[in-house]
């Protein structure tokens, strides 16, 4: 009690406006508009981050192969069986461990050289992606 008379709460006095709702999801929403787009920039430079590590890595295990067996492999499995890579990892552009585009030795069609990405399209620097 205050002043001898009991405090009675209104509606009005126990929630927020709809104004107040509206400005605080208006805040929200510009705020989230700022943040999402670099979010998934940032997305899209760790997959063409790991792209180029994935390359590397199966270029390197490509090498190492021909160094110890005088030839080069003749499939992706080849290199996971004789334990130069774990597994063959999945290109983090197409979603899939199928898709990589095998380039064959010139002295034999059916041996694997190199190795490049199976993806279409362009990376951030302009250069696309079958071309790495």
């Amino acid at each position: 009690m205050q002043n001898g008379k009991t405090e009675s709460l209104n509606c009005k006095e126990m929630g927020f406006t709809l104004i107040e709702l509206m400005i605080v999801l208006v805040v929200i929403a510009v705020l989230a508009g700022i943040v999402v787009p670099k979010y998934l920039d940032r997305i899209d430079d760790a997959n063409e981050t790991v792209l180029k590590q994935d390359l590397a890595g199966m270029r390197t295990a490509i090498d190492q192969f021909y160094r110890d067996k005088g030839k080069y492999p003749d499939a992706l499995n080849d290199l996971v069986s004789e334990r130069y890579i774990r597994s063959v990892p999945v290109d983090p552009i197409t979603k899939s461990a199928t898709t990589w585009k095998l380039v064959p030795s010139k002295s034999s069609e059916k041996n694997i050289f190199d190795i490049k990405s199976g993806a279409v399209g362009k990376s951030k620097d302009g250069s696309e992606y079958a071309n790495w």
